[in-house]
């Protein structure tokens, strides 16, 4: 079967629903040939996903989940994940990343309050979306017809097709609501602190993909800010230095490592980044409390629901 890939980022769209704004950072489809490393989102980030076809594993919340064909999930601040795709079925996935910018006076007012002119189901929609940063079930709501129709927009880019693609946003955002309501959403209340949105998603990708690389002082170049203003940047975003984070990416991809391949002590510490296999080990241990070896050959219980 056959999928519209998409490639749509550095956009200038923001979604309202009576006084949340979201920021469409960016809407991407494809393949999923290699797994996802684990990672978090930052505070104010939402990331949904579509899977029309394939097969694979999401891991998060401590828990593992099935992905295949119709299965939809939000990531949102804070929440651990990796996404493990099945080789011999590997999935394809329609995915948007959102920043949620509430504005107006004081945060419950302006979310909640009567005033404006919002209406009860906007409000609702809009609580609903902030305090489920973590939501996995099928999709009830034949969206699949509607990232279709999004990714034909976004690829013929016809006259208007701008206003239609913020229509189907529209859709899809109340869509995945709907399927809230109705499979019994887990609901957390999530913080609202924002970053500008090109600096977000380079920091996310950097720690995602060039966590042996990159430095304070490189970020800080990318980011046009001070190494100070940086720092203090990355600690807003994830309550922790550049440093830590970096650490923190470094050995969620050597557990997954572990857990997946036969590669070597030695050959997974080098291929996250560190120069010697001691340094490694101890870093690990106490990051788990288990030495590498001792990780690999741990029972593990199935916790697929």
């Amino acid at each position: 079967m056959g999928h519209p890939m998409i490639q749509l980022d550095n956009l200038d769209l923001k979604l309202s629903l009576g006084r949340l704004v979201l920021n469409v950072l960016y809407i991407k489809s494809g393949f999923f040939y290699h797994s996802m490393p684990e990672h978090r989102h930052s505070n104010g980030s939402y990331e949904l996903h579509y899977i029309p076809s394939g097969h694979g594993r999401l891991i998060a919340t401590g828990r593992e989940f099935p992905l295949s064909p119709g299965s939809l999930y939000m990531t949102g601040p804070g929440i651990d994940h990796e996404q493990i795709t099945d080789p011999s079925d590997p999935m394809f996935e329609y995915c948007i990343f959102f920043e949620a910018l509430p504005s107006g006076r004081n945060h419950h007012e302006r979310l909640y309050g009567r005033s404006g002119g919002d209406s009860e189901d906007i409000r609702e929609i809009a609580r609903l979306f902030l305090e489920t940063p973590f939501w996995i079930g099928q999709d009830s709501r034949q969206l699949q017809h509607v990232f279709e129709k999004l990714a034909w927009e976004i690829n013929t880019r016809s006259i208007g097709y701008r206003r239609n693609i913020t229509i189907q946003l529209e859709q899809i955002v109340i869509g995945l609501v709907r399927n809230y309501t109705n499979n019994q959403p887990t609901l957390q209340t999530a913080p609202l602190k924002t970053l500008d949105d090109k600096r977000m998603v380079l920091i996310e990708n950097n720690i995602l993909y060039n966590y042996k690389h990159i430095t304070i002082r490189t970020l800080a170049d990318q980011l046009g800010l001070s190494v100070r203003q940086t720092e203090r940047a990355v600690h807003k975003q994830y309550g922790m230095s550049l440093r830590e984070k970096l650490l923190e990416a470094r050995l969620q991809e050597a557990a997954r490592l572990l857990d997946t391949t036969l590669l070597t002590i030695g050959e997974i510490s080098e291929q996250v980044g560190y120069q010697s296999s001691e340094s490694f080990t101890s870093h690990f241990k106490k990051w788990q409390g288990l030495t590498p070896s001792a990780y690999r050959t741990r029972t593990i219980v199935p916790t697929i629901q």
